[in-house]
């Protein structure tokens, strides 16, 4: 039986790349405790307003999203998180979490305003488990750092470890057959 996931989960996310294509752009968030990625495709002004809090540039005046935020301190609100909480016919929606004291209250938002007021906040990212669920989902890539550690393991690897796994399955099998004529 497969242990279904909580699709009102929420996981971390950060951004893993940014992608510019003629006329649009792709922002891929990787989960911060998992190998899923997601794609959010989002415009152009968007994709150079994440791209330029990330390039170290600084402009002379700000963008929206600075002003955004700046608006957000003035009045005394800290941007906690970003969620991005649904997809539903090819869009995705998010909230922006923003507190005074203990009042929460939250945004409504396009997920790309929200990375971007994110990424100047520096507040956390996060992502509902039933948008994974809903979209097409890419693995990351394995990177440098395990490939050398599955080698590292291969070569201490030994004949009977492989065996032992194969062994212990058998049986399993063997006994849920066993089971299984019983009834």
């Amino acid at each position: 039986m497969t242990k279904k996931k909580d699709s009102s989960k929420v996981r971390e996310v950060r951004i893993y790349s940014l992608a510019t294509t003629a006329n649009e752009c792709i922002v891929f968030l990787e989960e911060v405790e998992g190998e899923r990625l997601i794609p959010i495709w989002i415009g152009l002004a968007e994709g150079q307003a994440i791209a330029v809090r990330f390039s170290g540039i600084v402009l002379p005046r700000p963008l929206t999203h600075d002003l955004l935020l700046a608006s957000y301190k003035t009045l005394g609100w800290d941007v906690n998180k970003i969620v991005v909480t649904d997809l539903k016919e090819n869009t995705f929606y998010a909230n922006i979490h923003v507190t005074r004291g203990t009042e929460e209250i939250l945004v409504d938002s396009r997920p790309s305003d929200a990375i971007a007021v994110a990424v100047r906040a520096g507040c956390k990212m996060y992502v509902r488990e039933r948008v994974f669920e809903r979209c097409q989902v890419l693995n990351k890539p394995i990177s440098e750092d395990e490939v050398e550690t599955f080698k590292d393991e291969l070569q201490n690897l030994k004949p009977e470890d492989i065996y032992k796994d194969l062994q212990q399955s058998k049986k399993k099998r063997k006994k849920k057959e066993e089971e299984g004529d019983d009834e």
